[in-house]
């Protein structure tokens, strides 16, 4: 078979239904081979290649399957970048596919800067936002290569790879159908693990034995591996509070009472305050980075034991604690071993503690944005996907919208795209089957809103919320603070305007609702399940916040606007002998 064709019967044995891509010369034998096995694998066009490499992060953080995107040369392949780095970043299992020149018109040796037309040397580029890039120089190296990225992606931390596919390539005939078998990739894909299991486990129920006060930290690593319901099922056996990082508040749903919130510096204030009064830290599958701990690693949870589970060695390099406790191991290996332990030790004062913490703080940093996202979570129903942004709406998804047991929220994380949101949603729809609830600010759903005809070409039941504050708010608030209000470039009359949604959306033959007041968000109930696309623009103030937020060398606890000195300080002895 022609190499198109072989690279399009191994995504359909590997169990992937959708692709996605943007047309380009470069990539037109493996576009015409998707559609010959349109049948068993759809390949989605979308009208940019960010977003096309952000659909494919939106199916593979839903499904746990390798997301794929594909993209022409040159400037395709350089339109994937962002998507590559936040799968990078995310650890998203991803595979991307660049069209590139014939091998015989590629410059070599040559000193010239480019000999082909729209010639790109893409491995170099995305070397360090990938696990594995690599250029296909000859058919022979196809099978090979391709199972090997395969494997890379989804093995140890996952992580986006990359195939750069010339066209001669593309259309010459495979010869040796070679599997390159995943355990010749143990290097490659995984850590040396320096401890047992058996040692690993110790070590956690030494801790705990000892500990009056566990908290586990929950990251997006437990949602990577696949196991949510595993760690739902240890936190229910031994009742110990969870503090969750933003990204991963699906771990737990909202009504489960040991859920504590998320933390860093924007998160809640009383799971701030839990991590600094607690003993001990468990942290799965989170990499604890500045956002979380504050700038001053030295005074975050100055009194607590930390014990750190990663897959990742490299992560644990950034040490937060001189002495603390590292464990490089699978979360898939580590949890079904803690939840089928005899440990029995319960620590009911702690937890009526925490639940004191957060009953008297929850009353603080109710802004207009949490407000509506509150209201319009709670008509989301379960068993759905939520996307976010980057800015506001991001933190007050990640503070208030009440998590239900089955839904999934997707984050750009550590890379923080704007744009991310809108194409993330027709990724994760394809990868569930069920609607998708999009929430993006002004600012970044321009990013991507070329999507919408994808939306109106394709009628699948995506409802996108603009938060629309008619500003860059998160930026706006730090003028606000630190450049006396100077708000160059992020308001109204200062550089900055966004567009009316809802009209735009009416064009594309979307249908919208312009909502003005926050009272009216109840007209939302039944278009919120129907089975047609549909856009909310929600108009704000443009001195909309985020509290709280964590000012520089502050100790977690103590977040802007500042508590009352008594109140803290009240809390901060509460329940010390």
């Amino acid at each position: 078979m022609k190499g198109s064709d072989y690279i399009v019967e191994f995504l359909i044995s590997k169990g992937i239904t959708d692709v996605f891509g943007y047309p380009g010369g470069m990539v037109t034998y493996l576009m015409d081979s998707l559609d010959n096995k349109k049948d068993r694998i759809r390949a989605h066009l979308s009208y940019h290649e960010q977003a096309a490499a952000f659909a494919a992060c939106g199916y593979g953080q839903t499904s746990g399957k390798v997301g794929v995107a594909y993209a022409t040369s040159g400037p395709g392949a350089t339109n994937l970048l962002t998507g590559i780095a936040h799968a990078f970043f995310d650890s998203v299992p991803t595979l991307f596919i660049t069209g590139q020149v014939n091998t015989y018109e590629q410059k070599g040796d040559l000193g010239v800067r480019q000999k082909g037309f729209q010639e790109m040397e893409v491995v170099n580029l995305v070397k360090p936002i990938s696990k594995y890039a690599v250029s296909i120089k000859s058919i022979e190296e196809l099978p090979v290569e391709l199972n090997k990225a395969y494997a890379i992606a989804i093995g140890g931390r996952k992580g986006p790879v990359v195939i750069d596919l010339p066209m001669n390539i593309q259309r010459e005939e495979v010869q040796n159908n070679l599997i390159y078998h995943r355990e010749e990739l143990s290097a490659t894909t995984s850590n040396l693990l320096q401890t047992s299991l058996d040692e690993d486990i110790g070590q956690i129920f030494s801790a705990l034995n000892k500990s009056q006060r566990p908290l586990i930290i929950a990251g997006a690593g437990i949602n990577g591996s696949g196991n949510r319901d595993i760690f739902r099922s240890l936190v229910d056996k031994l009742q110990i509070p969870v503090v969750t990082s933003m990204i991963s508040v699906d771990c737990l749903p909202s009504n489960s009472n040991l859920k504590f919130g998320f933390l860093g510096a924007y998160g809640h204030r009383y799971a701030n305050l839990i991590v600094s009064k607690c003993d001990l830290i468990i942290a799965l599958g989170t990499r604890l980075d500045c956002r979380q701990t504050g700038n001053d690693k030295g005074i975050f949870a100055e009194n607590a034991v930390i014990i750190r589970v990663d897959i990742d060695q490299g992560e644990l390099t950034n040490k937060i604690h001189r002495d603390e406790i590292q464990i490089v191991r699978d979360l898939s290996e580590l949890l079904p071993r803690l939840l089928a332990s005899d440990w029995t030790v319960k620590h009911a004062t702690w937890l009526a503690e925490c639940d004191h913490y957060r009953d008297v703080l929850s009353a603080y940093d109710q802004t207009e944005g949490n407000h509506i996202v509150k209201i319009i979570g709670e008509m989301i129903p379960d068993a759905s996907v939520i996307t976010t942004d980057v800015g506001q709406n991001q933190v007050w998804v990640a503070q208030s919208l009440p998590v239900k047991e089955f839904q999934r929220v997707l984050f750009s994380g550590g890379h923080g795209s704007m744009g991310y949101s809108f194409p993330a949603a027709i990724g994760a729809y394809y990868a569930s089957g069920k609607a998708v609830y999009s929430f993006s600010g002004d600012g970044g759903f321009q990013m991507n809103i070329q999507e919408m005809q994808y939306l109106a070409r394709e009628r699948i039941p995506i409802k996108i919320f603009i938060l629309n504050n008619k500003s860059l708010g998160m930026i706006r608030h730090f003028q606000e603070m630190y450049f006396e209000s100077k708000f160059t470039q992020t308001k109204l009359e200062h550089g900055y305007s966004p567009p009316d949604f809802a009209s735009i959306a009416q064009a594309y033959g979307i249908q919208s609702k312009r909502i003005e007041d926050v009272s009216d968000l109840d007209i939302l109930g039944d278009l919120l399940v129907s089975p047609e696309p549909a856009l909310f623009e929600i108009s704000m103030s443009d001195t909309t916040f985020v509290y709280p937020k964590l000012a520089v060398d502050k100790p977690l606890y103590d977040q802007e606007p500042p508590l009352d000195r008594n109140i803290l300080n009240d809390l901060l002895g509460y329940g010390l002998k």
